[in-house]
């Protein structure tokens, strides 16, 4: 009985994101949702592998898993072109297979394989994006997927830390832990420079700089002491806080169109 109310429930949901008209904006900032949430499961899976905020992860892990789906088909229903149609589907059989590596048991083996299928996933999400921003065609459009990406690459941080932390066989996680680390402060200080600005977007995203910097002065891969929790903590807040901002990037745009 329980199952078959939870069935109803979360058809009504789904229901009730379908019956919400999606704007262009609110697509590229769920599209681009689904770039981190390539990277959040995949550093969820090496979290739990390596015994970190083991219940946390466990958790964050099967909300992700099932947000991804949920906007997948959201983003379906709403696809307008037949590139967009084309770029989904593309994703659609990389998440099929992608999909059951991550739910399974942590391998440290099969770690190395699955960043680098998550990377390809995260391609093809990105694929999309420009898709729905290209199709948009308003200059606001850039800074929802701008500061939609930095949601992915504060959790891509702490995938490439946490693999790090468990010794995953991988000659190149430090070169890309350094250059996501690189492209998240890059495109932070292009994002409070933007005219578009309002004065919420200006105070979030400076509170996120003083965050980042004081933060990243921790995120050495050749400490003696790695702390994987406390990397794991700092991204949560730090994509907690370009979420919201991307969120209202979303409203400046539906404001020009």
């Amino acid at each position: 009985m329980k199952k078959v109310i939870g069935l109803i429930l979360f058809t009504g949901l789904l229901m009730l994101g379908y019956a919400q008209e999606m704007t262009n904006a609110s697509a590229i900032n769920k599209a681009g949702r689904q770039r981190m949430l390539s990277q959040r499961m995949t550093k969820d899976y090496l979290l739990i592998g390596a015994g970190i905020e083991y219940e946390s992860a466990k958790k964050e892990l099967d909300a992700a898993v099932a947000l991804f789906e949920r906007q997948f088909l959201e983003l379906e229903d709403f696809a307008p072109t037949k590139e967009i149609e084309n770029g989904l589907s593309k994703v659609s059989d990389l998440w099929m297979k992608f999909r059951m590596k991550i739910v399974s048991t942590p391998d440290i083996k099969d770690a190395k394989a699955i960043i680098k299928e998550s990377t390809v996933l995260l391609g093809a999400c990105n694929d999309v994006v420009k898709l729905i921003e290209s199709y948009a065609n308003v200059k606001s459009a850039k800074l929802v997927n701008m500061s939609g990406r930095q949601r992915m690459l504060s959790q891509r941080t702490a995938m490439f830390y946490t693999a790090y932390y468990w010794e995953v066989p991988d000659a190149d996680l430090a070169k890309n832990f350094d250059k996501t680390m690189n492209e998240f402060s890059t495109a932070l200080k292009t994002l409070i420079e933007a005219p578009e600005n309002t004065p919420e977007i200006s105070k979030i995203l400076n509170k996120v700089k003083s965050q980042w910097d004081f933060s990243k002065k921790g995120f050495d891969l050749d400490s003696d002491n790695l702390m994987p929790s406390v990397v794991y903590v700092t991204t949560n807040s730090i994509l907690k806080k370009m979420n919201k901002t991307t969120g209202l990037y979303q409203k400046v745009q539906e404001g020009a169109n």
